[in-house]
Protein backbone atom coordinates (compact mmCIF):
# COMPACT_ATOMS: atom_id res chain seq x y z
CA UNK A 1 0.00 0.00 0.00
CA UNK A 2 1.53 3.21 -1.24
CA UNK A 3 1.84 5.57 1.89
CA UNK A 4 0.89 9.32 2.20
CA UNK A 5 4.60 10.16 1.80
CA UNK A 6 4.93 8.31 -1.59
CA UNK A 7 1.83 9.47 -3.04
CA UNK A 8 1.38 12.02 -5.90
CA UNK A 9 1.63 15.56 -4.95
CA UNK A 10 -1.66 16.27 -6.41
CA UNK A 11 -3.14 13.49 -4.53
CA UNK A 12 -2.07 15.17 -1.49
CA UNK A 13 -3.14 18.42 -2.27
CA UNK A 14 -6.73 16.83 -3.28
CA UNK A 15 -6.84 15.48 0.31
CA UNK A 16 -6.04 18.63 1.76
CA UNK A 17 -8.35 20.79 -0.50
CA UNK A 18 -11.23 18.26 0.51
CA UNK A 19 -10.69 19.47 4.22
CA UNK A 20 -10.36 23.09 3.66
CA UNK A 21 -13.24 25.52 4.46
CA UNK A 22 -14.36 28.04 1.69
CA UNK A 23 -15.89 31.00 2.46
CA UNK A 24 -19.45 29.97 1.01
CA UNK A 25 -19.24 27.94 4.38
CA UNK A 26 -19.87 30.77 6.07
CA UNK A 27 -23.01 31.82 4.70
CA UNK A 28 -25.28 29.61 6.62
CA UNK A 29 -24.13 30.80 9.84
CA UNK A 30 -24.19 34.35 8.83
CA UNK A 31 -27.70 33.99 8.15
CA UNK A 32 -28.50 32.59 11.11
CA UNK A 33 -26.75 35.69 13.20
CA UNK A 34 -28.57 37.80 11.01
CA UNK A 35 -32.14 36.19 11.93
CA UNK A 36 -31.19 36.46 15.10
CA UNK A 37 -30.86 40.74 15.34
CA UNK A 38 -33.38 41.01 12.53
CA UNK A 39 -36.14 38.46 13.88
CA UNK A 40 -36.35 39.03 17.41
CA UNK A 41 -40.14 38.29 17.66
CA UNK A 42 -39.78 34.73 15.43
CA UNK A 43 -36.91 33.27 18.04
CA UNK A 44 -39.04 30.59 18.87
CA UNK A 45 -39.29 29.13 15.15
CA UNK A 46 -35.94 30.31 14.78
CA UNK A 47 -35.16 27.36 17.68
CA UNK A 48 -37.50 24.85 16.03
CA UNK A 49 -35.87 25.59 13.12
CA UNK A 50 -32.10 25.06 14.52
CA UNK A 51 -33.13 22.36 16.03
CA UNK A 52 -34.88 20.58 13.02
CA UNK A 53 -31.68 21.31 11.02
CA UNK A 54 -29.39 19.11 13.45
CA UNK A 55 -31.82 16.34 13.32
CA UNK A 56 -31.79 16.45 9.84
CA UNK A 57 -27.96 16.28 9.08
CA UNK A 58 -27.95 13.58 11.68
CA UNK A 59 -30.09 11.80 8.89
CA UNK A 60 -27.85 12.74 6.15
CA UNK A 61 -25.02 11.18 7.44
CA UNK A 62 -26.49 7.72 7.28
CA UNK A 63 -28.94 7.93 4.75
CA UNK A 64 -27.17 10.53 2.48
CA UNK A 65 -23.93 9.10 2.87
CA UNK A 66 -24.63 5.23 4.17
CA UNK A 67 -27.65 4.76 2.10
CA UNK A 68 -29.19 3.70 5.47
CA UNK A 69 -33.28 3.91 4.52
CA UNK A 70 -35.11 4.76 8.00
CA UNK A 71 -37.90 5.69 9.03
CA UNK A 72 -37.67 5.55 12.81
CA UNK A 73 -34.94 8.25 13.63
CA UNK A 74 -37.35 10.00 15.90
CA UNK A 75 -36.74 7.13 18.02
CA UNK A 76 -33.38 8.58 18.80
CA UNK A 77 -34.70 11.81 19.75
CA UNK A 78 -37.70 11.04 21.65
CA UNK A 79 -35.37 9.07 23.98
CA UNK A 80 -32.30 12.08 23.86
CA UNK A 81 -36.07 14.33 24.62
CA UNK A 82 -37.03 11.99 27.67
CA UNK A 83 -33.62 10.97 29.01
CA UNK A 84 -32.76 15.61 29.18
CA UNK A 85 -36.30 15.34 30.76
CA UNK A 86 -36.81 12.95 33.35
CA UNK A 87 -32.70 13.51 34.71
CA UNK A 88 -34.24 17.65 34.41
CA UNK A 89 -37.43 16.13 36.67
CA UNK A 90 -34.98 14.00 39.21
CA UNK A 91 -32.97 17.28 39.76
CA UNK A 92 -30.09 16.87 37.21
CA UNK A 93 -30.76 20.42 35.56
CA UNK A 94 -27.55 21.71 34.07
CA UNK A 95 -28.19 21.72 30.45
CA UNK A 96 -24.47 20.66 29.20
CA UNK A 97 -24.16 17.95 30.76
CA UNK A 98 -27.99 16.89 30.00
CA UNK A 99 -26.75 17.04 26.04
CA UNK A 100 -23.73 14.81 26.68
CA UNK A 101 -26.26 12.33 28.40
CA UNK A 102 -29.31 12.11 26.00
CA UNK A 103 -26.67 11.63 23.38
CA UNK A 104 -24.94 9.19 24.73
CA UNK A 105 -28.26 7.05 25.97
CA UNK A 106 -29.23 7.58 22.15
CA UNK A 107 -25.60 6.13 20.90
CA UNK A 108 -25.92 3.47 22.91
CA UNK A 109 -29.66 2.67 21.48
CA UNK A 110 -28.11 3.21 17.85
CA UNK A 111 -25.43 0.63 18.37
CA UNK A 112 -27.76 -2.44 19.58
CA UNK A 113 -29.99 -1.39 17.07
CA UNK A 114 -27.58 -1.31 14.52
CA UNK A 115 -25.93 -4.83 15.09
CA UNK A 116 -29.79 -5.63 14.23
CA UNK A 117 -31.37 -4.05 12.17
CA UNK A 118 -28.21 -3.32 10.06
CA UNK A 119 -27.69 -6.99 8.55
CA UNK A 120 -31.12 -7.01 6.83
CA UNK A 121 -31.59 -3.86 3.87
CA UNK A 122 -33.91 -2.79 1.43
CA UNK A 123 -38.05 -2.80 2.28
CA UNK A 124 -36.91 -5.06 5.23
CA UNK A 125 -34.97 -2.72 6.91
CA UNK A 126 -37.31 0.13 6.54
CA UNK A 127 -40.01 -1.75 7.72
CA UNK A 128 -38.03 -2.67 10.79
CA UNK A 129 -36.52 0.61 11.81
CA UNK A 130 -39.98 1.79 12.09
CA UNK A 131 -41.86 -1.34 13.98
CA UNK A 132 -38.74 -0.11 16.56
CA UNK A 133 -39.45 3.60 16.56
CA UNK A 134 -43.53 2.35 17.28
CA UNK A 135 -42.00 -0.01 20.13
CA UNK A 136 -40.23 2.80 21.83
CA UNK A 137 -42.91 5.07 22.03
CA UNK A 138 -45.31 2.31 23.25
CA UNK A 139 -42.94 1.36 26.09
CA UNK A 140 -42.88 5.23 26.99
CA UNK A 141 -46.51 5.80 26.67
CA UNK A 142 -46.95 2.92 29.08
CA UNK A 143 -44.21 3.87 31.57
CA UNK A 144 -46.39 7.02 32.81
CA UNK A 145 -44.76 7.18 35.87
CA UNK A 146 -41.25 8.01 34.48
CA UNK A 147 -42.57 9.83 31.14
CA UNK A 148 -45.81 11.50 31.93
CA UNK A 149 -47.37 8.77 29.64
CA UNK A 150 -49.99 10.64 27.07
CA UNK A 151 -49.80 13.63 29.24
CA UNK A 152 -46.30 14.58 28.74
CA UNK A 153 -43.94 14.96 31.18
CA UNK A 154 -44.28 18.03 32.54
CA UNK A 155 -42.20 20.04 35.92
CA UNK A 156 -39.26 20.54 33.99
CA UNK A 157 -37.19 23.37 34.93
CA UNK A 158 -33.12 23.68 33.13
CA UNK A 159 -30.36 25.88 35.07
CA UNK A 160 -28.82 28.59 33.39
CA UNK A 161 -26.13 27.96 31.23
CA UNK A 162 -22.56 28.08 32.70
CA UNK A 163 -24.65 29.43 35.44
CA UNK A 164 -25.16 32.92 33.21
CA UNK A 165 -27.25 32.37 30.53
CA UNK A 166 -30.86 32.21 32.05
CA UNK A 167 -33.66 30.60 29.68
CA UNK A 168 -35.80 33.87 28.45
CA UNK A 169 -39.16 34.03 27.69
CA UNK A 170 -37.90 35.52 24.36
CA UNK A 171 -35.82 32.86 23.51
CA UNK A 172 -32.68 34.66 22.69
CA UNK A 173 -30.71 32.43 25.06
CA UNK A 174 -32.34 29.56 23.58
CA UNK A 175 -31.58 30.52 19.62
CA UNK A 176 -27.93 31.16 20.53
CA UNK A 177 -28.10 27.89 22.47
CA UNK A 178 -29.16 25.90 19.93
CA UNK A 179 -27.35 27.87 17.23
CA UNK A 180 -23.73 26.59 19.48
CA UNK A 181 -24.95 23.04 19.52
CA UNK A 182 -25.88 22.74 15.34
CA UNK A 183 -22.37 24.43 14.93
CA UNK A 184 -19.96 22.04 16.29
CA UNK A 185 -22.35 18.76 15.24
CA UNK A 186 -21.57 20.29 11.82
CA UNK A 187 -18.24 20.22 12.33
CA UNK A 188 -18.23 16.96 13.17
CA UNK A 189 -20.34 15.58 10.47
CA UNK A 190 -18.23 17.56 8.39
CA UNK A 191 -15.07 15.96 9.65
CA UNK A 192 -16.73 12.63 9.27
CA UNK A 193 -17.43 12.78 5.78
CA UNK A 194 -14.74 14.59 4.41
CA UNK A 195 -12.52 11.79 6.36
CA UNK A 196 -11.81 7.80 4.59
CA UNK A 197 -14.12 6.90 6.99
CA UNK A 198 -16.47 9.05 5.31
CA UNK A 199 -15.29 8.33 1.53
CA UNK A 200 -15.77 4.16 2.72
CA UNK A 201 -19.58 5.05 3.64
CA UNK A 202 -19.89 6.73 0.18
CA UNK A 203 -18.60 3.39 -1.26
CA UNK A 204 -20.79 1.14 0.58
CA UNK A 205 -24.00 3.36 -0.31
CA UNK A 206 -23.37 2.84 -4.04
CA UNK A 207 -21.85 -0.54 -4.49
CA UNK A 208 -21.97 -2.58 -0.54
CA UNK A 209 -20.63 -5.84 -3.10
CA UNK A 210 -17.83 -4.05 -3.89
CA UNK A 211 -16.87 -2.74 -0.42
CA UNK A 212 -17.28 -6.49 0.55
CA UNK A 213 -15.28 -7.44 -2.13
CA UNK A 214 -12.14 -5.19 -1.27
CA UNK A 215 -12.16 -6.30 2.37
CA UNK A 216 -13.98 -2.89 4.11
CA UNK A 217 -15.66 -4.15 7.02
CA UNK A 218 -19.31 -3.32 6.19
CA UNK A 219 -21.35 -3.64 8.94
CA UNK A 220 -18.83 -2.18 11.65
CA UNK A 221 -19.01 1.08 9.71
CA UNK A 222 -22.60 1.44 9.53
CA UNK A 223 -22.98 0.48 12.83
CA UNK A 224 -20.83 3.06 13.75
CA UNK A 225 -22.31 5.64 11.17
CA UNK A 226 -25.61 4.50 13.21
CA UNK A 227 -24.76 5.23 16.50
CA UNK A 228 -23.35 8.59 15.58
CA UNK A 229 -26.47 9.53 13.62
CA UNK A 230 -28.37 8.01 16.86
CA UNK A 231 -26.28 10.50 19.62
CA UNK A 232 -26.41 13.65 17.29
CA UNK A 233 -30.64 12.74 17.32
CA UNK A 234 -30.53 12.58 20.68
CA UNK A 235 -28.68 15.86 21.34
CA UNK A 236 -31.24 17.61 19.05
CA UNK A 237 -34.40 15.86 21.33
CA UNK A 238 -32.46 17.18 24.70
CA UNK A 239 -32.29 20.60 23.11
CA UNK A 240 -36.14 20.71 22.34
CA UNK A 241 -36.73 19.41 25.68
CA UNK A 242 -34.31 22.04 27.21
CA UNK A 243 -35.58 25.20 25.49
CA UNK A 244 -39.60 23.73 25.26
CA UNK A 245 -39.42 22.46 29.01
CA UNK A 246 -41.97 19.84 28.20
CA UNK A 247 -42.21 16.63 26.18
CA UNK A 248 -44.47 14.40 25.23
CA UNK A 249 -45.19 11.39 22.94
CA UNK A 250 -45.17 13.09 19.81
CA UNK A 251 -41.34 13.41 19.99
CA UNK A 252 -41.52 9.66 19.17
CA UNK A 253 -43.91 10.10 16.26
CA UNK A 254 -44.25 8.40 13.24
CA UNK A 255 -44.94 11.91 11.41
CA UNK A 256 -41.74 13.27 12.75
CA UNK A 257 -39.57 10.68 11.26
CA UNK A 258 -41.49 11.39 7.78
CA UNK A 259 -40.82 14.78 8.44
CA UNK A 260 -37.42 14.82 8.39
CA UNK A 261 -37.32 12.85 5.74
CA UNK A 262 -39.01 14.78 3.79
CA UNK A 263 -37.29 18.39 4.73
CA UNK A 264 -33.85 16.67 3.75
CA UNK A 265 -34.94 15.22 0.26
CA UNK A 266 -36.26 19.24 -0.50
CA UNK A 267 -32.87 20.27 0.32
CA UNK A 268 -30.40 17.39 -1.05
CA UNK A 269 -29.27 14.26 0.87
CA UNK A 270 -25.78 13.24 1.10
CA UNK A 271 -24.70 17.08 -0.14
CA UNK A 272 -24.26 18.16 3.81
CA UNK A 273 -26.06 21.44 3.16
CA UNK A 274 -29.16 19.64 2.07
CA UNK A 275 -30.86 20.01 5.90
CA UNK A 276 -29.50 23.68 6.02
CA UNK A 277 -31.80 24.32 3.02
CA UNK A 278 -34.42 21.75 3.60
CA UNK A 279 -35.53 22.41 6.84
CA UNK A 280 -36.25 26.04 6.71
CA UNK A 281 -37.81 25.59 3.26
CA UNK A 282 -40.61 23.11 5.25
CA UNK A 283 -40.57 24.73 8.21
CA UNK A 284 -41.63 28.45 6.70
CA UNK A 285 -43.88 26.64 3.90
CA UNK A 286 -45.99 24.74 6.80
CA UNK A 287 -46.55 27.63 9.07
CA UNK A 288 -47.16 29.88 5.79
CA UNK A 289 -49.62 26.83 3.91
CA UNK A 290 -51.44 26.33 7.50
CA UNK A 291 -52.11 29.76 8.30
CA UNK A 292 -53.99 29.88 5.09
CA UNK A 293 -55.54 26.64 5.10
CA UNK A 294 -55.59 24.74 8.07
CA UNK A 295 -56.90 21.31 6.98
CA UNK A 296 -55.17 20.74 3.69
CA UNK A 297 -51.62 22.29 4.58
CA UNK A 298 -50.40 19.20 4.19
CA UNK A 299 -51.27 19.09 -0.07
CA UNK A 300 -49.51 22.17 -0.79
CA UNK A 301 -45.94 20.21 1.22
CA UNK A 302 -46.60 17.23 -0.91
CA UNK A 303 -47.01 19.36 -4.22
CA UNK A 304 -43.44 21.53 -3.34
CA UNK A 305 -41.62 17.88 -2.71
CA UNK A 306 -43.39 17.03 -6.04
CA UNK A 307 -42.26 19.94 -7.77
CA UNK A 308 -38.99 19.80 -6.33
CA UNK A 309 -38.54 16.08 -7.14
CA UNK A 310 -39.60 16.61 -10.95
CA UNK A 311 -36.76 19.28 -11.48
CA UNK A 312 -33.95 17.63 -9.55
CA UNK A 313 -33.41 14.07 -8.10
CA UNK A 314 -30.73 15.82 -5.90
CA UNK A 315 -33.36 18.51 -4.04
CA UNK A 316 -33.13 22.36 -4.13
CA UNK A 317 -29.15 22.22 -3.74
CA UNK A 318 -29.46 20.18 -7.79
CA UNK A 319 -31.41 22.82 -8.45
CA UNK A 320 -29.07 25.69 -8.13
CA UNK A 321 -25.76 23.76 -9.04
CA UNK A 322 -28.12 23.10 -12.30
CA UNK A 323 -28.78 27.39 -12.46
CA UNK A 324 -25.28 27.72 -11.89
CA UNK A 325 -24.05 25.88 -14.31
CA UNK A 326 -26.07 27.53 -17.04
CA UNK A 327 -25.07 30.58 -16.10
CA UNK A 328 -21.38 29.89 -16.25
CA UNK A 329 -21.80 28.63 -19.64
CA UNK A 330 -24.27 31.81 -20.83
CA UNK A 331 -20.84 34.11 -18.96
Amino acid sequence: MTSLAEAPPAAIEALARRHRFRPSEALPWLVALLCFFAFPDYLALGTQVLISILFALSLDLILGYGGIVTLGQAAFFGVGAYTAGILAVHGWTEPLSGLVAAGAVAAVLGVVTGLILLRTEGLTLLMLTLVVAEMIREGANKASQWTGGADGLQGISISPIFGLFRFDLFRRTSYLYALAALFLAWLLVRAIVHSPFGRSLTGIRENVARMRAIGSPVLIRLVTAYGIAAALSGVAGALLTQTEQFVSLEVLSFARSGAVVIMLILGGAGRLYGAFVGVPLYMLAQDQLAEQFPIYWSTGIGLLLIAVSLGARGGVLDLWDAAARRWRRRA
